[in-house]
């Protein structure tokens, strides 16, 4: 089971996370590699917001390979290289998640594995054995 938590002793959420999840019971875990804007046809588009959605399809067909969905995530962690408009990042964030809101931390970094990326996504599942 898992409770989202933001506790009323810490300032809000910054954005569309939750401070805190716990998980209890009979759970089972699905953690990924860092997913990056990679097309399936090895095509990397151009423009950061692409990337970061073709980053997040690519963390949820990873989910449903594993019989999870989106509401299973619990914690992602976003690298991203240079600046990105904030607000574009956001709303690309919350029409993918669905409202969801795992724990995230967002680092900003010099570079990835190649220059052409611009995000790298790593992400932690949990949904009942």
């Amino acid at each position: 089971m898992k409770t989202f938590r933001n506790p009323s002793e810490i300032h809000l959420p910054l954005a569309g996370y939750t401070h805190q999840i716990e998980v209890t019971g009979d759970e089972r875990w699905l953690v990924m590699s860092g997913q990056v804007g990679m097309k399936k046809d090895g095509t990397l588009p151009e423009d950061p917001i692409e990337q970061l959605g073709e980053a997040l399809d690519n963390i949820i067909r990873n989910l449903h390979s594993a019989d999870m969905r989106v509401k299973d995530l619990v914690k992602l962690t976003f690298y991203l290289v240079g600046e990105i408009d904030a607000n574009k990042r956001q709303d690309i964030i919350n029409s993918k998640l669905n409202g969801h809101k795992p724990c995230m931390t967002l680092l900003y970094v010099a570079s990835l594995a190649t220059a052409d990326y611009k995000f790298e996504i790593d992400a932690w599942a949990c949904a009942p054995a």
